[in-house]
Order: C-alpha cells, then sequence, then structure tokens
C-alpha cells in the first residue's frame, strides 16, 4: 500500500498548529503497518537549517498555472522511517511564516499542481492520495479534472481530511480561473462556489474519493447549523462517505517516564508527580500548597477555547481551593485578563503569556486538573497530554473532547475526567467544583487516575482505522 500525504505542515520541520502534530506523527504510526507513507510538504524558509542540510536533491520540472509556467524542484529526506518531499520554489515559500500572505491563494494553487506534477518524477506511485486541510484541497479537483485519465495517474484514489471546518481558503473566482485549467462548470453552485468565492476545501469535499475528520463527533457536529461553518449541508449530502478517526499522540514524544523538560521523571507515581508540582509552582513564583488542586491551562487564549466561559466566572474562580497556571498568548483582552487577575490574586495564579514548549510541559507534569472548555474541537491533543501526564481533564463535551473523556461517575467509578454539555459559564463553574471536590476524596482520585492509566491515546489505533480505510478505498469496496 502506497500513501502519499499532500499537507502544509509537519513536525519536525515546521509547525502554526495541530495539523503538524497529525502530519508528523501518524505516518510513522502506518509505516509501523507497513504503509509505505511519504509526504509532500512546501520547502518554507523556516524549516530549520539542521533538516535543510540533510535534504537530497530529487528532481526538477515545471508547473503550468494558467498561462504561467514555474519552477518546482522537488527534495527529499528519510526521518522516522517516513521519506518526506519539500517542494521547493523561492517565490512562494522563501519568506517567514506559513500563511498568512495576500498572495496564499496562488501559493497553494502552485502546492497543489506541483504535488500532481511531481508524481511521474519520483519514482513513487501513491494508490492514495490524502489531502489535509483547505491548502492541499484542490488536489482532488485537480486530479478528477486533469490527470485521472492519464495512465500514469490512473486509479488513484483521493482523502480529503477537515482538521478545522472553520478554515475554507476562499477566494476570489477569478484567483481560481487564473491559476487553475478548469472549465466553467466548477464554478456553478455545486462546484467550488462558496460565499460568492471559491473554495479550496470544498473542492477537495465534494472530488475526493472519501471524507474524515479527527474525531467522530466531530463528523456529526460539522453536519449541523451550529458547528457546520455553512457547509453542514454539503456535509450531510456526502455523510455516506464521511467518517471521523480520532487523533493520537505520539508516546515517545509524550512520556514523563523520559521528557526532559521536566524535573522528575515518573509515570504513575502521584508523589513524584507531587514533586514536579513543587518545582512548577516554585519556578512560577507561587507558594508551595501541595494539598489544593493545580489548575492548568495551556491553550491558545482565544474565544473558541472558552476564555470567554473563564471571563465570566474568574471571580468565583479564583474563590475556590485551588491554583492556577495559565500558558498561552492569542487575544489581547484576554490576555489582558489573566495577567490582571494574576496581579490580583497573586498567590492563587501564575500567567505566563508565552508559549514555552518546555513548561508546558512542567504544567501537564506538575497540573493535578487540566481544564479545556472548548466552544468547539476537532479533536485536541491537550486533553490526552494531560492524560499522558496524569493530569485530569475538565472539558466541554463537543467534538474530539467528548470522544477522548469519559465524564467520571462516582457511583460505577468509570470515567477518566469530568465534562460538561453546554457552553455555559456556570456548567463550567459548577463542573470545575466538583472537580475540586474529588481530588480530596483519595479513592475517588486514585479510581480516575487507574482509569486512565488503562487508556491508550497513541497513534496506534488510528492508524489502524485509516489503514483500513486505504485498503477499501483501494480494493474499491468504498
Amino acid at each position: 500500500m502506497n500513501v502519499l500525504f499532500a499537507a502544509s505542515e509537519a513536525v519536525p520541520f515546521v509547525k502554526t498548529g495541530g495539523l503538524a502534530d497529525v502530519i508528523g506523527s501518524l505516518p510513522q504510526a502506518l509505516a509501523k503497518l507497513g504503509v509505505d507513507v511519504r509526504v509532500m510538504l512546501p520547502k518554507y524558509e523556516d524549516i530549520p537549517g539542521e533538516w535543510k542540510e540533510r535534504l537530497e536533491p530529487v528532481t526538477v520540472f515545471t508547473v503550468k498555472m494558467g498561462w504561467r509556467e514555474q519552477y518546482c524542484g522537488i527534495e527529499q529526506l528519510v526521518q522516522s522511517g517516513v521519506t518526506y518531499y519539500f517542494i521547493d520554489n523561492e517565490y512562494y515559500f522563501r519568506r517567514k511564516g506559513c500563511y498568512g500572505y495576500g498572495d496564499d491563494a496562488e501559493r497553494f494553487a502552485y502546492y497543489c499542481q506541483a504535488v500532481l506534477g511531481a508524481l511521474p518524477h519520483i519514482g513513487y506511485r501513491p494508490d492514495i492520495v490524502h489531502c489535509h486541510d483547505w491548502q492541499a484541497g484542490m488536489i482532488p479537483v485537480l486530479y478528477r479534472a486533469q490527470y485521472a485519465q492519464q495512465p500514469a495517474y490512473a486509479g488513484i484514489r483521493t482523502v480529503m481530511t477537515i482538521h478545522n471546518l472553520r478554515y475554507q481558503g476562499v477566494f476570489g473566482k477569478e484567483q481560481f480561473r487564473d491559476y487553475f485549467s478548469l472549465g466553467e462548470e466548477h464554478f456553478s453552485g455545486y462546484a467550488l462556489e462558496q460565499h460568492g468565492g471559491a473554495s479550496f476545501l470544498k473542492g477537495g469535499l465534494l472530488y475526493s474519493d472519501f471524507i474524515t475528520t479527527v474525531s467522530p463527533s466531530y463528523a456529526e457536529e460539522i453536519q449541523t447549523p451550529y458547528y457546520g461553518e455553512h457547509m453542514d449541508s454539503l456535509l450531510r449530502s456526502q455523510s455516506h462517505r464521511l467518517a471521523g478517526i480520532v487523533n493520537g499522540i505520539d508516546y515517545d514524544t509524550f512520556d514523563p517516564m523520559n521528557d526532559p523538560h521536566i524535573a522528575v521523571p515518573y509515570r504513575d507515581s502521584l508523589s513524584k508527580k507531587r514533586q514536579n508540582k513543587l518545582k512548577l509552582t516554585e519556578r512560577l513564583g507561587l507558594p508551595a500548597m501541595p494539598d489544593l488542586p493545580l489548575i492548568a491551562i495551556v491553550s491558545r487564549l482565544v474565544d473558541q477555547k472558552g476564555m470567554d466561559l473563564i471571563g465570566r466566572v474568574l471571580p468565583e474562580l479564583m474563590a475556590l481551593d485551588a491554583q492556577w497556571v495559565v500558558l498561552g498568548t492569542g487575544e489581547p483582552r484576554i490576555e489582558h485578563m489573566f495577567r490582571d487577575a494574576a496581579g490580583r490574586h497573586p498567590d492563587k495564579l501564575s500567567a505566563q503569556i508565552l508559549f514555552d514548549e518546555a513548561l508546558a510541559r512542567q504544567m501537564y507534569a506538575g497540573s493535578d486538573l487540566f481544564l479545556m472548555p472548548s466552544l468547539f474541537e476537532p479533536c485536541g491533543i491537550g486533553q490526552l497530554v494531560a492524560m499522558r501526564y496524569r493530569s485530569v481533564p475538565i472539558v466541554r463535551e463537543t467534538g474530539g473532547l467528548k470522544d477522548t473523556v469519559q465524564p467520571f461517575n462516582e457511583f460505577t467509578g468509570e470515567g477518566t475526567g469530568f465534562s460538561f454539555t453546554n457552553y455555559n459559564a456556570h456548567d463550567m463553574l459548577y463542573t470545575i467544583e466538583r472537580a475540586v471536590r474529588m481530588f480530596h476524596d483519595p479513592q475517588a482520585w486514585s479510581q480516575i487516575i487507574s482509569n486512565i492509566r488503562k487508556k491508550d491515546f497513541s497513534w496506534r489505533k488510528s492508524a489502524q482505522a485509516y489503514a483500513e480505510l486505504y485498503g477499501k478505498l483501494k480494493e474499491r469496496v468504498i
């Protein structure tokens, strides 16, 4: 089985969000199952020199973009058993950052054309091209319109994965006409048209052979108007070829037994976890209060992550018998809210308005509880890392949070965390209050930790689900 991933970022080369974690981990898990997975990325300026020095040239060809022809170089390296190809074009990719430029439509139109154009030149013929998020969304459209009938390309199947439906790659129709040699039928209502323009993502959803998203609950949610980002009716019409497969995390990367960033290695020892808690509070200038729960928030500080709920009940949260640590950056008003609260409650709250991976690991290791009250969350990685580090999650029941955190039931002893259903500040407050009470119940707390210990949030099961899907697509069972 040959599978080519088309994605715009991947750990350890370049990262702006959770997509990079998936593309850095899932191919390795698939490779362990015997799938020949390769990944094709843009060669950004921000890729560290240590990786660029290892790149080997593969081929050079030209990419036709409407009336223009553009240079394309392909370079490669092998990392952790996976071959990564890098698309080299300095005009489009030799600039800081990945996204946010006025010519992003042209840059990723070029990327989609280059992925397909490269296939005859790299000595690798995929059975499946797996496209991730809007930046790769035009690949299924171009394949079906321009490549499927060519002998070198015949029989390839395409998968489109939605990592976050909010980002749809919508640009003017005139840009699409300029960059892609597509007939006018592609710009009518049912095809690429979206909000008066045209959408990369919509193209991928309509023209791919199968659609996945990153949790079963999110797959259901995006078929409703509330979560559907104006694509819910389209997704309902395609529900027969839509499935949610929950993300995992890399158990080698996130391993409290071998994490160089934390003070005391541990696996299930709560006494060693408490030592990390004391080291963390000492580093952040909080008084040592080992008998109080330490609640962590490691997040982008934006309303999508539930920060407005926290703002609504912040005085009540500060009145709890608990300490808080916050790490992240985001909207200035939310950053100010946490800085102000930390100034008012220096014994209760430390607000670190920055991003620091080492400190994030120390917060996972040192916290007792981990709060994620998201408005929506396609999958979420924080709650999975928290449980790996035996920090008990408090989440809103949405998307992947609902699928991965089972609410604790003190009567049956089942459950791995605490959750609330409605996007309501006081529902969140009551759930946090209950979690704090359970922290002080040694029997209940040890039961929750024991339940978490039995869970497997590695990529193993998710990779098996993807491999089965690829197999069915290749055999044309679906």
